[in-house]
């Protein structure tokens, strides 16, 4: 029953690159994920029903807005503005490098030692990067370059927040977290998207790719994935990151007939290998020793 879970849970984390994809050129990416995060707090906000989940509500509401800035807001934004020059598969692939920024930071900035092996997972996993975007940089438009930024960008801010919530938000029920990053995400969106909010009118794919955004995708995903930490525990539930790449690029060649080239099937590989290694989901326990 766990492994279905996960497996539909990647299924899901998978769309909402391709949702995107659809949505993100009529309504704009700060719009579109002005909505989505709004959506997903109605959805979420049965978690503050109980007085202590309100309390740790009110005690930890600026971690919670850091956490709904860099965790949801700007990395959701980013990722919507680089699904409108490159495909939804791409961007999936870049997702998965999320836990190699967080192990770096986690080195960087908490001083947690890393062995050789995590070491040289961090280095396969920039091979595979370096592999991926090739093609898109090698010939590419400065849009295309700006995209791919813009996606590594996020999955650095992801990695960040994985380190911050350790560190500040210990305690803290998952959904109330869950709830009040997308509340804070949504407040402080706002504005941006009253000034970029589209001026013609949205088709129906668009509102339809919206609505899954929201419901599914973020609010519904969100208590598949701390169900999942309930069952089965943050390791196994983590294990969602190697398969989001193959369900976003499914999606993408079926729904949006997107290329799937031999470099992005190699980078894709190359990338999922080292992040397997970097955090510790592939041992060689005779180097670890080293």
């Amino acid at each position: 029953m766990n492994i279905l879970e996960l497996l539909l849970l990647a299924a899901i984390w998978g769309a909402s690159f391709l949702f995107m994809r659809i949505g993100a050129p009529e309504f704009g990416p700060v719009a579109l994920i002005f909505l989505r995060v709004g959506i997903a707090a109605v959805v979420l906000a049965p978690a503050l029903r109980s007085a202590s989940a309100r309390q740790h509500f009110r005690t930890k509401a600026l971690p919670l807005m850091v956490v709904g800035v860099f965790n949801s807001a700007l990395p959701f934004c980013l990722f919507a503005y680089s699904t409108l020059y490159v495909n939804a598969g791409f961007d999936a692939v870049l997702n998965a490098t999320t836990p190699l920024w967080a192990a770096l930071i986690a080195m960087a900035w908490l001083k947690i030692p890393l062995g050789r092996v995590q070491v040289a997972g961090l280095l396969i996993g920039l091979i595979g990067v370096i592999i991926l975007v090739w093609d898109k940089i090698d010939g590419g438009l400065p849009s295309v370059w700006l995209a791919t930024g813009a996606a590594l960008l996020a999955t650095l801010l992801y990695g960040y927040c994985v380190n911050y919530s350790k560190q500040r938000l210990v305690g803290v029920p998952p959904f109330v977290v869950a709830f009040g990053s997308q509340f804070f995400a949504t407040i402080v969106l706002l504005p941006f998207a009253l000034f970029y909010w589209p001026t013609e009118a949205i088709s129906a794919s668009s509102w339809y790719s919206l609505l899954a955004l929201g419901v599914v995708c973020t609010g519904f995903a969100y208590i598949l994935y701390f169900r999942l930490i309930e069952n089965v525990g943050s390791a196994y539930a983590a294990s969602v990151t190697f398969l989001i790449p193959i369900f976003g690029v499914v999606w993408g060649a079926i729904f949006l007939r997107e290329e799937v080239t031999q470099t992005m099937m190699i980078g894709c590989l190359v990338v999922l290998v080292g992040t397997a290694l970097a955090t510790g989901k592939i041992k060689f326990s005779r180097f670890a020793r080293l």
